[in-house]
This record gives C-alpha cells, structure tokens and sequence, in this order.
C-alpha cells in the first residue's frame, strides 16, 4: 500500500489531475477482461512523458512500492490487474503518433497509441499494419508488445514481434534504454529488444516503439467453408495453402456460431448447419486467383471435406463472413467463460483438439464448450461457459481442475499453455508445463538483471516468492 507522504511525493511528478485514487478510477483501471481477480490498486498514475515514467520508477524504488503497467485492459490473462495495492502506471495520456517514415515503412509511436489508430493512420499512407484482433478498437500498442500479441492475420504476418522495428524502455532502476533503432541489419551483440516484447511488463515499460508497415493488401476476399467433423478443417488448409497465399485460416464450432447468430446483426453464411467452419482470407489479385479459389473449393467438396460454403463478394460481405468470427471472444464474455489459450504445431492439431475434448467432455458434461481459433498457426482457444444460475468464483474453481489435465496434454504434445494471452496470474503456476526448470531459472535471473528490486509488476509470469 502508499502512505500518504509518498502519495504527495508521487502528485508531484505528474499532476494532482494524473493521480488517481477514487474507488471508481480504482476499479476500472485496476483490473482487465479476467475477472478472475478483484482489483485492488492503491492509486492509479497517468504519466505523459518519458521522464515522468522513469521518475515514477525511481519514485517506486524508494518507497518500495509495485508498480502494473496498464494500457488498454483487454488482456485475458491478469497481467493487467492490481489485486494487491500496487500502483497502476496507465499509458492513456501517452497516445500519441511521433514520427512516420514512408522510405523505411516506419512509424513511431507511444505506448498508448490504439492498435485502430495505428492501423488507420497506416491506411491514410497507402499501409498497413497486420496485427489485428478483435480488441483492436481498444487494445494500446505498449500492451501489445508486453504480450506478443497475435490475432487474426498470423499465418501470413507472424505475432507483433515481427513488427517491433525499436523500443525505448524504461527499466526497473528507473534507466531509458533505446533499442535496436529501426535498423533492420543489426549485428552487435545481443538484441535486447526481444528480451522486452512478452515480458509483460515484468522487464521494463515500454514508452515508445518503432513499429515495421507493410504494403496494403488488395481486394481482400473471405470464404467461410462448412465441415462435417474438425479432421476435414485440415485437408482443407492444406489444400487452399497448396494454390493461394492466405492471409487468415479460422475455425469456429456450431455452438459458437449459434451464440453469433443470436446477436441477431450478423446473418448466417449459408443454410445449411455444419459442426464446424474453416473462415479462410486471401488476397484476389486476379480473376486467376479467384478461380482457383473456387476451383479448391469444389475439389474440397469432391474429397468429402466440405459440405457448403461461400465467398464475399463485396466489402459488405467481407467485413459480415468476419464478424462470425471477430464477434466470438466478445459475444460469449457475456457468458463468463473459463478460457484457455493453447497451441501446438500445425501438424499436431487433430489429435491435440481430439485429446483435450475427451476430457472436457468427461469432466465438464452439463457444461456448454465453445471451440474456436487461428487454426492455420496451431492456436486453440477453449472456452467453457458459466452457467447463469452458477456462481462464479464457484464455477471457476470448477473449471480450474481442467487445466492440470489439458496441460499434461500441452506439454506431451510439446505445446505452449499460452499461445497469445501471455501467462499473468492465470497461468504462473503451469509455466513449468512449458518451460523447462533451467528456462525458468534464466527468466528469473534476467529479471533481477533488469528490476533488481523486484517493484515491476510482481507475481506475474512467476509466482510471488
């Protein structure tokens, strides 16, 4: 907690406008999309220069108070939540757009620069910025790079890391490292950049990136494909991957669809009702491409593989075959699901899915599970849904059996329990699952390294010790 002195000293850095401590600013800012955690900040700091935060930091060092970055507070993992009276250090006020480079397809940017906004000020250049997911209108650029933050469009332009061009971080002892600065070639030694993105915080802030643009795609085109089982989504993938660049390859269950549907804004694809659907993208350049499209298309149905399908043609329709999947994560909150956010190779898919719902459905019966992912970069998404007549805290300690059994799975298939949320509190005490002892031991060793007093978000990724 901050005692009062310190809480005047901390005024005094910023604003008495940029500390906040009423119960409503609290709640808001302390917590994230979770709800596994009530969040309990003792005050909430909005810094809006690079100076501020490192005298924050330095503020934080003293007094030996916790400091939880916090951007857009969609994360799904609470590494965003502060349940134990920490200081949150929110990035609202540091949104701008610094600088654009149209030679090296650079733009640099403030943590709290909106994922949306980034995306659009790319499109007003004639560029485009592919990290894209359904929290994008809300989502901030620093909250991204401390979670890797994937999405939608993976298969074809990989997680943010891909995108990180530079960072300025401000590390735990309060010192500004600026890092790799936008060169694409750089051979000195060690890229302390990478060390940064997924740490989620635990490192050091992030107060400004440099982030990579690419040329805009044309005539994006969507085909949303009904499949009799999950074992046909695959031939399915390998089949359009064969003839197409894919920009996207999706999978959602019927059961997910149905909770779509009812939101009663977003039509159905086609008639027919299928146990699963493949959403797949592709950029149709040419008439060429699009007929190869179809021509897949109709050798899928051929093989049995699918059974009905369709494909935009307008942005109209691009943008409602997207909804049925964008609109997911967000229709089913409603429900309170117990997420899980795993992934294995490729390859491995089928039967890795195959496992885990064996004993979902053994353990879970009268529950309802929706299934949906990136499919075509191995990303599961498992939710289990709260029913409305259970309690929560009830219903998550429930559910929260079924990890130990899906992560044994997870790490037989040699998998990751955290594909894209980031691990947080939520899954600290499984990161053994997928890290080795000697793996953990060096993470911990570089995080003394760069917060040697321990006051950069604590208890996240590792347990409190």
């Amino acid at each position: 907690m901050t005692d009062a002195a310190a809480l005047t000293e901390l005024t005094a850095l910023v604003a008495p406008a940029h500390v906040l401590t009423d119960p409503a600013s609290l709640q808001a800012y302390g917590k994230d999309w979770t709800h596994h955690y009530a969040p309990a900040p003792s005050a909430v700091v909005l810094p809006r220069t690079v100076e501020q935060v490192q005298a924050i930091v330095r503020w934080a060092n003293r007094h030996r108070v916790a400091l939880v970055p916090s951007g857009g507070r969609t994360g799904l993992s609470a590494a965003a939540v502060a349940a134990r009276g920490e200081v949150v250090v929110a990035f609202d006020q540091m949104n701008r757009i610094l600088a654009f480079d149209g030679v090296d397809r650079s733009v640099v940017c403030q943590p709290g620069v909106v994922t949306q906004q980034l995306q659009r000020f790319a499109e007003e250049q004639g560029l485009y910025y592919p990290v894209d997911f359904a929290s994008s209108g809300s989502s901030q650029l620093g909250g991204n790079i401390g979670t890797n933050a994937g999405g939608i469009k993976v298969i074809r332009y990989g997680m943010t890391r891909n995108w990180v061009a530079g960072l300025k971080v401000v590390t735990g002892t309060g010192e500004l490292l600026d890092l790799n600065k936008g060169l694409v070639k750089n051979a000195t030694g060690y890229d302390l950049r990478h060390l940064f993105i997924g740490a989620e915080g635990t490192l050091g802030f992030v107060v400004e990136a440099t982030m990579r643009l690419e040329r805009a795609p044309r005539n994006l085109t969507a085909m949303v494909l009904g499949t009799p089982d999950f074992d046909s989504i695959m031939p399915v993938l390998h089949a359009f991957q064969g003839q197409l660049d894919l920009t996207a390859f999706e999978f959602f269950s019927d059961k997910g669809l149905a909770h779509i549907l009812a939101r009663g804004d977003v039509p159905a694809p086609f008639a027919s009702s299928c146990p699963f659907y493949a959403l797949l993208e592709f950029e149709a350049s040419t008439e060429a491409v699009s007929e190869q499209a179809l021509a897949t298309f109709e050798h899928c149905v051929e093989q049995g593989w699918v059974l009905d399908g369709v494909m935009s043609q307008s942005e109209t329709q691009l943008r409602n075959l997207w909804k049925l999947r964008e609109y997911l994560s967000e229709t089913i909150s409603h429900f309170t699901p117990y997420k899980n956010d795993v992934s294995v190779t490729v390859a491995k898919v089928p039967a890795f899915l195959r496992e885990i719902d064996a004993v979902v459905a053994q353990h879970y019966p009268d529950l309802e599970v929706v299934w949906y992912g990136h499919i075509g970069d191995g990303n599961l998404h498992l939710n289990i849904l709260k029913p409305a007549a259970m309690d929560k805290d009830a219903f998550f300690a429930r559910c929260a059996k079924v990890n130990q059994w899906v992560f044994e799975i997870v790490e037989r298939f040699q998998g990751s329990i955290s594909a894209e949320h980031g691990v947080g509190m939520t899954k600290r005490d499984y990161l053994h699952y997928s890290r080795s002892p000697e793996e953990i031991a060096c993470m911990k060793a570089i995080k003394a390294v760069f917060d040697p007093n321990g006051i950069l978000n604590p208890g996240k990724i590792f347990a409190p010790e």
